[in-house]
Formats: C-alpha cells, sequence, structure tokens
C-alpha cells in the first residue's frame, strides 16, 4: 500500500489539484465565474495538503490540527469582521503571511538539513546547490515580502501616513543590500562547512533581507498601492515555488509558479492602466507630500443638491455609475444598488463604468459592487465603456478623483499625463459625489471639478445617496 501511495495515488492527487488551479485560475479572470474559481482554487489546496499528509506519513497531527484550528478561527473571524474599506489591508497581510510562510520553511529546512545533523561539508555537497540556492531565494523574496506587506498594511490603514518615506541615498542602499544577499546565499551554498557558520549566514540573509523589504516599500505613495499589493502576492508565490524546489513538491512549485506570474502580469496591467512603467512606480516616490501643491485653487465650481441629482437622473434615459475609493470608505454599496433599481424599474438603462486602478487593491470595485449583488453584465470595463459616454445622458460618479480627471489626456505636463482614465466629461451632464475639492491620491487638481456640464454634491457618499434614493421615489411616485 505505501509503494501504491507513493508511485500512483500521490501524483495523481498532486496532478488533479495542479489542474484544479490552473482552472480556478481561470475563473478568477472573470466577475461572473470568481466565486467559483475561488471554490475551486480552495478545494485544490485542500486535495494538496492532504495529499501532502499522506505523502510524508510520520507527522505529528496534533500541531497540525491545533495549526488548521487556530488559522481557520483567525480567517473566519477576518472575513467576517473586516470592512470592506479594510480588505485591500487584508489582502497585503495574507501576501506578507504566505511569503513569511515560505521563508519559515526554507530556514527549518537549513536548520534540519545543515545545521542539526553536524556533518562536514558545504551546503551543495550536503543537499545539493540546487536546493541550497534555492532556499536561500525562499529565504531573500519570502523576508522581503512580509516586510514589504507590513509596510503596505500600516500605510494603508493610515498607521504611519500614505506619503512616500524618500531616505537619501535608497537607491544605493538597496542594491548594496542586495548584493549581501547574494553573497550570503553564495556563502551558504559553497563556503561555509560547519553548523555555527551555516546558522550565522542564515540569520544574516533573514534580518538583511526583512530590512531590504521595508526600504523597498516605504517610499512607495498610497497611489500606488495596487500595484504594489500585486507585485508583493507575485512575490509570495516566487517564495513559494523556491520552497517547491527545496522540498522536492511538485504541486508547491506549480501553484507557486502560477502565483508569481498571474501577479506579475497582474502588476504588468496595473502599470498600464496608470501609463506608468513598474520601475517608475517603484523608485520614483510618486505621490510624496509635495504633489499637494499641485491641487491648486478652483475657479467657478458648479454644486447641486440630493433634490437636483434626484431630477437630473430621473430625467435621463441612460446613467453611468462610476465607483471609487470613496463608495468604499461611506459603505455606500448598497445605496448605490437601490438607486439603481428604481432607475431601472423606470425604464433607464444603468452601468457601472470599471477603472482597473479604481479603489485601493486590483478588483476593489468588483468585490464591492458584488457584494451588493449588483449583475455581472452592469459592470463594464474602461476601454468598452469610453465610447459610450458621448451617447450617455448623466454620470454619477460616487468617491472617485484620479480615474476621471481629464488632466489625464489634456495636459502633457501633468504627473497623471497619458493615464488611461474614464472620459466621464463627453456625457451630457456629470455629478461627482465628494466630501470636499480636496485631490485624490495623485494630490493633484482635478480639472473636471471646473467643467460645464460637471456638478458636486457635497457630502458622505451612503447619506447623499440615501437622499437622491428618498428624491426620487416621490418623482417617481409623483409622475
Amino acid at each position: 500500500m505505501s509503494n501504491l501511495m507513493q508511485s500512483f495515488i500521490v501524483p495523481v492527487l498532486y496532478l488533479l489539484s495542479a489542474v484544479m488551479f490552473i482552472l480556478g485560475l481561470k475563473g478568477l479572470t472573470r466577475v461572473r465565474t470568481a466565486r467559483r474559481g475561488n471554490a475551486l482554487a480552495s478545494l485544490a489546496m485542500l486535495i494538496a495538503i492532504v495529499t501532502t499528509l499522506l505523502d510524508l506519513g510520520m507527522v505529528d497531527y496534533r500541531w497540525i490540527i491545533t495549526g488548521l484550528i487556530v488559522g481557520g478561527l483567525i480567517g473566519a473571524i477576518a472575513a467576517l469582521k473586516v470592512e470592506m474599506t479594510a480588505m485591500p489591508e487584508m489582502v497585503a497581510l495574507f501576501n506578507g503571511f504566505g511569503g513569511g510562510a515560505s521563508a519559515l520553511v526554507a530556514l527549518s529546512i537549513l536548520w534540519t538539513e545543515l545545521i542539526e545533523k553536524v556533518e562536514p561539508g558545504t551546503a551543495a555537497a550536503l543537499i545539493g546547490a540546487d536546493a541550497s540556492i534555492s532556499a536561500a531565494l525562499s529565504i531573500l523574496i519570502g523576508s522581503v515580502t512580509i516586510t514589504g506587506s507590513l509596510v503596505a498594511f500600516l500605510k494603508l490603514s493610515g498607521k504611519i501616513g500614505g506619503q512616500p518615506t524618500l531616505i537619501p541615498g535608497r537607491h544605493v542602499i538597496n542594491v548594496v543590500l542586495i548584493l549581501g544577499c547574494v553573497v550570503l546565499a553564495a556563502y551558504i551554498t559553497f563556503v561555509a562547512a560547519g553548523p555555527g557558520e551555516f546558522a550565522q549566514a542564515a540569520v544574516m540573509l533573514t534580518a538583511i533581507s526583512l530590512v531590504l523589504g521595508i526600504l523597498l516599500v516605504i517610499p512607495i505613495g498610497g497611489a500606488d498601492m495596487p500595484v504594489i499589493i500585486s507585485f508583493l502576492n507575485s512575490l509570495s508565490g516566487l517564495a513559494a515555488a523556491m520552497t517547491g524546489f527545496v522540498l522536492s513538491n511538485n504541486v508547491l512549485i506549480i501553484s507557486g509558479a502560477l502565483v508569481g506570474a498571474s501577479g506579475l502580469i497582474l502588476t504588468q496591467i496595473m502599470c498600464v492602466a496608470m501609463n506608468r512603467t513598474f520601475a517608475n512606480v517603484l523608485f520614483s516616490g510618486f505621490g510624496q507630500e509635495g504633489g499637494a501643491a499641485d491641487s491648486g485653487e478652483y475657479g467657478t465650481v458648479r454644486s447641486c443638491g440630493p433634490e437636483e441629482a434626484a431630477m437630473v437622473l430621473e430625467a435621463a434615459e441612460s446613467v453611468v455609475i462610476v465607483p471609487g475609493y470613496g463608495l468604499a470608505v461611506a459603505q455606500a454599496q448598497h445605496s448605490v444598488k437601490e438607486m439603481a433599481d428604481l432607475l431601472q424599474k423606470k425604464g433607464t438603462k444603468v452601468t457601472y463604468a470599471i477603472h482597473p486602478v479604481a479603489g485601493r487593491m486590483p478588483g476593489h470595485m468588483n468585490v464591492l459592487l458584488a457584494e451588493a449583488d449588483v449583475p455581472y453584465e452592469q459592470l463594464i470595463e474602461m476601454d468598452t465603456i469610453n465610447p459610450e459616454f458621448k451617447q450617455t445622458d448623466a454620470v454619477l460618479i460616487v468617491g472617485a478623483n484620479d480615474v476621471v480627471n481629464p488632466a489625464a489626456e489634456k495636459d502633457p505636463t501633468s504627473p497623471i499625463a497619458g493615464m488611461p482614465v474614464l472620459e466621464v466629461w463627453n456625457a451630457q451632464s456629470v455629478m461627482m459625489i465628494k466630501r470636499s475639492l480636496s485631490p485624490g491620491f495623485a494630490g493633484i487638481k482635478n480639472e473636471l471639478f471646473e467643467y460645464p456640464n460637471n456638478m458636486m454634491v457635497f457630502g458622505d457618499a451612503k447619506k447623499v445617496l440615501q437622499e437622491i434614493v428618498g428624491e426620487l421615489k416621490d418623482l417617481i411616485k409623483a409622475a
């Protein structure tokens, strides 16, 4: 039975889980199939965990069961308690935990194989150069991921502020730290020949990598956090893949590679959506305090109240709603859905324009609106919706700012020049729900505020939408 398990059952189950991971990831590419894809990938992970335990044979199940119970409780409580505005922070933490877990596994391999056994020889001779280098890479990438993710969490939650912290000579410092990690990895693999040397080098590699993670993320501002979250997600996958090479575990290699590749692809998509290169995001310090000076003074800004906004919406035959981070902050997704339902009942065409980087993480608005049971077919991507704005009667912007700023297309000197944006100004009427005229993450003036076809509706998004709903009900009843 043991031979059958090792030669047939375990490989087949690993292959099954790998195929399910791929199909689950494919499901996540579309809003309609995202939940099914997530469930399929979760089942694949369960199969992979059970198969690994069967493959290992002699394990202490008490610790495993304890870990499952404690981890499951933490995950369940977090899923139930976390606010939609805090979802990016939670994703950042999950990325960090994934990288940290991979680093700890790699360190445990070095400990058991190179330190506890007290055998003479280099790591290349004892466990192989490939395993040693993979372990070092797992420690490096995993440690960078956990501290980088913690910094991202602190920035997103406002505990250290979202502005970039630009340390003098930071690029030189980072290069020196990276070179130090390379030297230590080579030292562990080919030079160190005793438990003490292995231990010291592993500790130094871990410490330097942890510092490097902080220094790489702390100069990045809140406007670029969606890119950094997807990149850290990719790093967590790469760390897992490196650990898979150390353990000779094919399913860990495959799943880690899938996460790493998909994260890199998503990172590139986010950069294209902002017309930025990844190097510019990582090294430019975009969004620093000085950018706020570009917010400037506004000239003529027209405003209206919920009553006037309801009248415009009631008279419109087509309405496009543009959700942004302010919608999440106000927890107004259910209110906007109620308003949309009222308009649709009277025959108005209602759609939602989704910008790739609206919110603070990739897909933030999709998840937010899905929570309110907004139909998938009403969520329209930027490239599809932009040509339709010219035939749109009214656009209602709820908490979005930079993604609707005309300066991206009309001002070549703007910091966001060339960034693809939602061309809402082409609609007949535009209304923008916002607390004030303050700038968005980019810290620059939004020219849309001054456009003659735009009206500002000042106030908390949820309260304003509820008032609009009340006014709409009266107007529809009166008609």
